[in-house]
């Protein structure tokens, strides 16, 4: 196993940030062959709602953090994004060689953070039921189960958390 990193660097970025990009590109690759079935069996109607659910409009998303290792080297990328009221986790993804060493737990801290910073109560965040890691890291670090929120609800395999940022009484 790969030993926890304790020092970590945080850059806001801009959503279009080439590094951002890559990294967003590395993880569609990696995670869309898990639901490439399940999005098949879709009539072309249905595939085209559901990517509209899905798309990330870059105007709506209000922090974009990128997770520098020692040699400066971006190895994780997270969102923020206005939805409605709330804001909502985006993009979550930290590069295979820097996986089991604290990163997502830096990502998903600072998205935190940064929220608090904005006045947010809770974070939201979708994610699928193919993506049994991401559950666990998620409910491992104080996320709870919700309903599935808009504009997810019409994805079966969407699974949807909360975390309250105010912290217990």
């Amino acid at each position: 196993m790969t030993a926890v990193q304790t020092t970590w660097t945080i850059e806001n970025v801009d959503w279009h940030d080439a590094r951002a990009v890559g990294l967003r590109e590395a993880m569609d690759a990696e995670v869309s062959p898990r639901y490439a079935e399940v999005f098949a069996a879709f009539d072309d109607e249905t595939a085209a709602v559901l990517a509209r659910d899905f798309a990330v409009d870059p105007a709506s998303i209000v922090e974009t953090v990128l997770l520098l290792d020692a040699g400066g080297e971006a190895v994780g990328h997270a969102a923020l994004r206005a939805l409605g009221e709330e804001l909502e986790v985006k993009r979550v993804y930290v590069a295979p060689r820097a996986r089991g060493t604290g990163a997502s737990r830096a990502l998903m801290a600072e998205l935190e953070r940064l929220a608090s910073a904005r006045g947010a109560a809770r974070l939201i965040l979708q994610t699928g039921d193919r993506q049994p890691e991401a559950i666990a890291l998620y409910q491992r670090i104080g996320y709870a189960p919700i309903e599935v929120f808009e504009p997810y609800v019409r994805f079966a395999g969407s699974r949807c958390f909360a975390k309250d940022l105010r912290g217990s009484p």
